[in-house]
């Protein structure tokens, strides 16, 4: 640095060291800024605050979860798969095909749940609570009710049976949990109300109608299908079986069980015989034209030749030139009031193939009882 002809040259290293002395003084000051500002942040670095002591569990929640610990390992996850031919090679694959819920039935190895899950796959695979796999085999399906039975090899300690209550003396607004694979997920837990009773929904087999279905506001899901509708004691209520979706194609808040007593009657059906054998008067029946005059009953427009029907003489209706003759109106069975086509089926499904019923029907202005046969629908 050039020096003014004022300054001596004894001046320059004094010069030196001022310089030298800021830039010393300028480092303390930067780092005892940044050592400051590590002290702060360090400070600003709290403990984590304890917990609150807690109360515990609600008695209600501790039932809740109670309950699933018992029932789960009763729930099983049904994944169907097809054979599909390679686009590439002649090679076979088997690919996926759909997945939804089921839940054991007996030690022997029946596992129970909807038909519609296995149409579309070639073979079944059942994963059970432990994550163990079993290949099964279909027993047996009832396509009026949208039920199937399902039989796998595991060793009975592997199966807890689920426990099965009734759905006779069902109420509106009583709890209820649905356990199932929404989505893939395994063992989900959804709780809600029953907010509806008897109500009619078309099986989704497209066979027939699912009476009596219990209507609830439990979430149910695609993947739900098959499982298991639970009372507040975990007792078995329904099969969960559908739902009316949202836009998405997913849970709006309504959803239907087929009732259990239609389960407990139907599965030992299939076990024992592979189809359900359902009595039958051995007729066909209107109640349209009824419904829009304001008539309870149900009009028999055939008879079945040869069916228990036809030889108890009930009449059906008939074409004349001048106009038709309307054939015989029931309107009980066995003492029980029918007011529909449904109230016939539902009666029946009380009785077996071979049984005689007192039918009541109208016959022009009179009244008259016919012990019937009930034939099978096979």
């Amino acid at each position: 640095m050039p020096y003014s002809a004022s300054r001596g040259p004894t001046e320059r290293p004094r010069i030196a060291t001022a310089a030298g002395l800021i830039v010393l003084a300028g480092l303390a000051f930067l780092l005892a800024s940044r050592w400051q500002g590590s002290v702060l942040q360090a400070d600003s670095r709290a403990e984590p605050r304890p917990p609150s002591p807690s109360a515990g569990l609600l008695p209600e929640e501790r039932s809740t979860v109670e309950l699933f610990r018992r029932a789960s390992p009763s729930v099983v996850n049904i994944t169907t798969v097809t054979n599909r031919r390679n686009l590439f090679s002649r090679r076979i694959d088997r690919v996926p095909e759909g997945s939804g819920t089921g839940f054991i039935w007996d030690e022997q190895g029946h596992v129970v749940t909807n038909l519609h899950v296995l149409v579309g796959g070639h073979d079944a695979v059942v994963t059970l609570d432990d994550q163990s796999t079993w290949p099964a085999e279909l027993v047996g399906g009832d396509p009026h009710v949208d039920l199937a039975v399902l039989k796998i090899d595991a060793p009975a300690e592997k199966l807890q049976p689920i426990a099965v209550g009734t759905s006779r003396d069902l109420e509106v607004g009583q709890s209820v949990l649905a356990i199932g694979n929404p989505f893939g997920l395994d063992h989900t837990l959804t709780t809600g109300v029953i907010s509806a009773l008897d109500r009619e929904v078309p099986s989704l087999t497209q066979r027939g109608l699912i009476r009596g279905a219990i209507q609830t506001d439990a979430a149910i899901n695609p993947g739900n299908s098959g499982g298991p509708l639970l009372d507040s004691s975990g007792r078995l209520i329904g099969v969960n079986t559908q739902i009316v979706p949202s836009a998405a194609g997913a849970w709006a808040g309504i959803g239907f069980a087929i009732p259990v007593d239609t389960v407990n009657w139907v599965v030992p059906e299939l076990i024992a015989h592979g189809a359900v054998e359902r009595p039958l008067i051995g007729v066909e029946l209107n109640d349209s034209l009824l419904r829009s005059r304001g008539i309870r009953g149900a009009l028999i427009t055939s008879v079945v030749p040869g069916s228990g029907a036809d030889k108890a003489g009930i009449r059906a209706s008939r074409r004349t030139r001048g106009g038709i003759i309307l054939g015989d109106l029931i309107t009980s069975i066995e003492g029980r009031s029918v007011a529909s086509i449904n109230d016939v089926h539902t009666i029946l499904e009380s009785y077996r193939v071979g049984d005689v019923v007192t039918v009541s029907v109208v016959r022009g202005d009179g009244e008259e009882e016919l012990n019937v046969r009930l034939s099978s629908s096979r």
